[in-house]
């Protein structure tokens, strides 16, 4: 399976590196690859690491003013001309999707994969690790908006909340 994780480029501590690798490294284990945005540093390097060394595949999206960030070594890399190509190439590599921690960037992917599934554009799974608690009120805001009507499909038809990477692999090769 196309696994595509969206996230921070950022440096990070453990309490967010630590399930970062462990997911890699579950994802890499079972055989999937990796659809990523391509780059060679910060949690993106420590997924895009733990991925390669438990031998799953690395497929990377990159973006042309970012090119010297992207990671050598990757099974297939491509440059798009901006963002929003690399997110519509990253969208149609992947099979599912992942949301880990990250900033506006990641914010701005998920949101784009969840307003395709609401409006039945695409019925991929997407799963959003809320590791460390990080997106407890991303989560708390999207209740407020099923309960208040602006969703119109349930929240669970739109994303899985998973804590624990094992959880968020376990999800996806159950829906696929």
């Amino acid at each position: 399976m196309n696994i595509c994780v969206f996230l921070s480029a950022a440096d990070l501590d453990e309490r967010y590196t630590r399930p970062a690798r462990e997911f890699a490294e579950l994802l890499g284990k079972a055989g999937h690859t990796l659809v990523w945005g391509g780059s060679d540093v910060g949690l993106m390097k420590v997924v895009a690491d733990g991925v390669q060394e438990a031998g799953g595949r690395l497929l990377g999206v990159s973006v042309e003013f970012l090119a010297n960030k992207a990671r050598p070594g990757a099974d297939e890399m491509i440059i798009a001309a901006d963002l929003a190509e690399r997110k519509k190439l990253l969208l149609e590599k992947a099979d599912a999707v992942v949301i880990m921690v990250g900033g506006t960037g990641t914010l701005d992917e998920a949101t784009e994969i969840l307003e395709l599934k609401k409006h039945g554009r695409t019925e991929k799974p997407v799963v959003l690790l809320n590791t460390a608690g990080f997106y407890d009120g991303l989560r708390e805001q999207f209740r407020r908006m099923e309960a208040e009507g602006f969703l119109p499909r349930p929240l669970a038809e739109l994303v899985f909340f998973a804590d624990e990477p094992v959880g968020a692999l376990a999800y996806l090769e159950a829906q696929t």
